[in-house]
């Protein structure tokens, strides 16, 4: 927050045009601090990642800079180089693992953010002032599965798990992630009606689809 409010100034003082601020949702609009259906982490925020954000859009707007408000979905390459792909299972089987449910979750190639950056830039003043998500598609845990089995040529398996125990897994941010999943899958409507495909095709025509994404890059997803 103290980074985002340090560019807010430095794009105010230097008189920039037009500010794209990559930003996500504060999720305690959606679940209050005193809500347990989702555990508070460092003593203030439900998903830190997404909070943090969401509350430094504050900064861009109280100053008055021309921005245009970006939300992201989650980055397919997350199963390349952030270890969220499919995992193999104590019976042999490889397992794709999210607190999802049956619920879609919005995903985006992550070159194509940039793209599309590039075309709110390309529209100019009529996008200051707006809020708007970015998604290549929406798909279930399962779809995400079938479409890894058929480029990997391996069957992968969903293994939908509870938020509790996917913040149970120990890696280091767990807690924030388990949260950020439940927060996809509790308000599935809310993150997905911003997250437009089509008006992300319109900024970026070359928007790609899962199945194109994993064309070029599902040999690179580890198996372990």
């Amino acid at each position: 927050m103290e980074e985002a409010k340090r560019m807010a100034e430095a794009a105010k003082e230097a008189g920039v045009q037009h500010v794209i601020w990559s930003t996500l949702e504060d999720t305690r609009n959606f679940v209050p601090l005193d809500d347990n259906r989702m555990p508070t982490l460092q003593g203030k925020y439900k998903v830190p990642h997404f909070d943090a954000k969401g509350e430094s859009d504050k900064f861009f707007t109280n100053l008055g800079v021309p921005t245009t408000f970006l939300r992201a979905s989650f980055y397919w390459d997350n199963f390349v180089g952030f270890g969220a792909g499919p995992q193999k299972g104590p019976d042999g089987n490889f397992y794709l693992t999210f607190p999802l449910d049956d619920k879609k979750m919005a995903g985006i190639a992550a070159e194509d953010i940039g793209k599309c950056a590039y075309g709110i830039f390309k529209r100019g003043q009529e996008m200051i002032g707006k809020t708007l998500g970015i998604a290549g598609e929406h798909l279930t845990g399962q779809e995400m599965a079938s479409a890894l089995s058929k480029s990997i040529g391996q069957t992968i398996h969903y293994n939908n798990v509870t938020p509790d125990t996917y913040r149970s897994f120990g890696f280091p941010g767990a807690d924030d992630l388990g949260n950020m999943f439940q927060f996809y899958r509790d308000f599935e409507d809310e993150c997905n009606s911003v997250r437009n495909v089509e008006k992300s095709r319109e900024l970026n025509p070359e928007l790609q689809s899962f199945d194109q994404w994993l064309s070029k890059h599902a040999q690179s997803i580890p198996m372990n």
